[in-house]
């Protein structure tokens, strides 16, 4: 396994919590504080700080401190290895579509050249 399948891997089990989900869906409106994320969700900062570190470790989301404050964003660049194996999966799946349509139509006797 290459590099970028493991990295694709590790943000794909990231993303596979809903908690998580909804975290990098919030940095996508922008930077946030770690207790303006952790607000909506019922457990306790440590626990939730567990989240962060996961996402962190895979790279969809930075985070700095300042003082007593931690802030998150997203690191969008890291989100292309995704939306790229998205694209190529949709690409596949459209092809198959039009295959089968084809298939059909020639099924039942429609002719695709009129």
């Amino acid at each position: 396994m290459d590099n970028n399948c493991a990295a694709l891997d590790s943000i794909f089990h990231a993303l596979a919590d809903p908690t998580r989900r909804a975290v990098v869906q919030r940095l996508g409106r922008g930077p946030a504080a770690v207790s303006e994320l952790a607000r909506p969700f019922a457990m306790a900062l440590p626990s939730f700080m567990k989240h962060v570190g996961i996402l962190e470790e895979t790279g969809l989301i930075r985070s700095t401190k300042v003082g007593r404050i931690r802030t998150c964003e997203l690191e969008r660049k890291n989100l292309k290895a995704v939306e790229l194996w998205l694209g190529q999966q949709r690409a596949i799946w459209q092809s198959r579509y039009e295959n089968l349509d084809g298939l059909l139509a020639r099924l039942n006797g429609e002719d695709d050249e009129t």
